[in-house]
């Protein structure tokens, strides 16, 4: 099929060798005016007529639509995720608050006062919730956090203050701190893991800089030979905790008097480990 201008601006058609038609140039363009270019064969399937206007049309496809739409539900949905971690973050500021409020600072502590004896104090205060003793054990003195089931015990405990306990009277204040609590399922379980416990040291605020190698040797060169460690972090805190377990409960007591050392760029805290350091489980690997 083959079309020729001649210089009369008329165009020539010539559909087959046998037959030809003349247009004019005018008459085709007659010939579009009179098309209806809202026709339906004249409109693109993915835009849809607005029925509540005549003759106007929603000028964004459906499927785009629906897309946006899905953008904005997923981001409803993070917003409500942000929205939850703000309020578990306050949830847990709320309980360790709460905590704090339960909780006395007992100090000046005979060290041979045991945590069974120094509860025994404060029994008739309230129900005792956890009692933790800290302190060097070369130290004449030790210190001590008691948590109570609600705050009134707390307060009552107060009024202890002065009391004689061992050859020393122990002073007792509002603690500024919370106990950290330990998981039950942590807690030795067997008379083997209580005697592991006693050649265990927990350690705290530990420069994240530095190493497992590198506290292994600290209290392997100061204490003695450590036969399992383990060190934790998370990307809240900026420092570490640690659990090192040491061949001899000789050098879990030696490694207590580290406690205050600086370990990398941070002043370690030691103290005896309430929870073995038990050995991981390797799993089977399928071949």
């Amino acid at each position: 099929m083959a079309a020729v201008a001649n210089g009369n601006s008329n165009l020539v058609v010539e559909t087959s060798k046998s037959e030809s038609k003349d247009f004019n140039v005018q008459k085709i363009v007659d010939m579009f005016t009179k098309l209806n270019p809202l026709a339906k064969e004249f409109f693109p399937s993915s835009y849809h007529h607005n029925p509540t206007k005549t003759g106007d049309f929603n000028q964004v496809p459906a499927n785009k639509q629906g897309n946006y739409s899905n953008r904005r539900g997923r981001n409803n949905n993070q917003g409500k995720r942000k929205l939850n971690g703000k309020a578990f973050q306050a949830q847990a500021q709320a309980q360790r608050d709460d905590s704090i409020r339960r909780t006395v600072y007992v100090s000046d502590i005979d060290q041979s006062t045991t945590e069974e004896q120094l509860a025994g104090l404060f029994s008739n205060c309230g129900q005792i919730v956890d009692c933790r003793v800290c302190g060097d054990p070369n130290s004449v003195l030790h210190f001590a956090f008691v948590e109570f089931a609600d705050e009134e015990g707390a307060r009552v405990a107060l009024n202890l203050d002065g009391t004689v306990l061992g050859f020393y009277p122990v002073k007792v204040l509002p603690s500024k701190t919370a106990i950290l609590p330990v998981n039950p399922t942590f807690l030795p379980k067997s008379k083997y893991e209580r005697e592991m416990c006693t050649r265990t040291v927990y350690c705290t605020n530990i420069d994240k800089e530095v190493s497992q190698a590198e506290v292994k040797n600290f209290f392997e060169s100061s204490c003695g030979e450590v036969t399992r460690w383990r060190i934790l972090g998370d990307n809240v805190h900026s420092t570490c905790i640690a659990f090192v377990e040491f061949a001899m409960a000789e050098s879990a007591v030696v490694a207590l008097s580290c406690s205050g050392l600086v370990l990398g760029t941070q002043p370690i805290r030691v103290s005896p480990s309430k929870t073995p350091v038990r050995p991981r489980v390797t799993r089977p690997t399928s071949g």
